[in-house]
């Protein structure tokens, strides 16, 4: 299971599903949802937090929600 936590940064993927049933309500209405593309942009110096790019939304979340967003690889082949 590769989770948002596991992205290297400028990594991509698209979010398959939810891991606990749990995610914040606010990161939901910013568009972590199902379907929509992640790009990690930056790692905090203590791994904590992570900040990421949803539809154009550049959002910190905690490594311990990170852990609970289940995602498939991006390619960047062409």
């Amino acid at each position: 299971m590769i989770t948002v936590a596991n992205l290297k940064r400028g990594q991509k993927g698209i979010i398959k599903d939810f891991a606990y049933d749990y995610l914040p309500i606010k990161l939901l209405e910013l568009g972590c949802l199902p379907g929509n593309l992640v790009e990690l942009v930056q790692i905090a110096p203590l791994n904590d937090p992570l900040y990421i790019n949803v539809n154009g939304s550049h959002i910190a979340i905690r490594r311990s929600i990170a852990l609970k967003i289940e995602l498939d690889i991006v390619s960047e082949t062409l």
